[in-house]
């Protein structure tokens, strides 16, 4: 199997955006992306990405689930854990970005990607 592309690619979930941004080999920022939570799905499918990682959430439960349908690799992370990644400034791009790096990071901890039910009974 070939290599990918961008290894990693980071994720920041956003109420109604969603930023994107894929690292090299190296760990630098080769791709970054802005797209709609319509659009979010297409885009990362389109990408030639070896792992998709964002912070744990309900949203990234539900796009967890579609990307792993698809055969793409999907790491949640403890939001806590990704703090230390980020660097100057908060922003939609510098948070994506802290979410890749962590999510290469052998101490950042994952967490399962929840099914719906199990989403539902969370909610209760």
């Amino acid at each position: 199997m070939a290599q990918a592309l961008y290894p990693v690619v980071g994720v920041d979930i956003g109420k109604d955006t969603m930023h994107i941004v894929a690292l090299d080999q190296s760990g630098a920022i080769a791709h970054k992306q802005r797209c709609t939570r319509a659009t979010v799905l297409t885009r990362l499918l389109q990408l030639d990405a070896g792992l998709i990682a964002m912070e744990a959430c309900p949203g990234a439960h539900h796009l967890g689930r579609c990307l792993s349908e698809q055969g793409r690799a999907v790491h949640l992370l403890v939001a806590a854990d990704v703090r230390a990644f980020v660097r100057g400034h908060k922003n939609d791009y510098n948070d994506a970005q802290a979410i890749a790096e962590a999510a290469v990071r052998p101490t950042v901890r994952t967490v399962p990607i929840k099914s719906i039910e199990q989403q539902d009974v969370q909610m209760l």
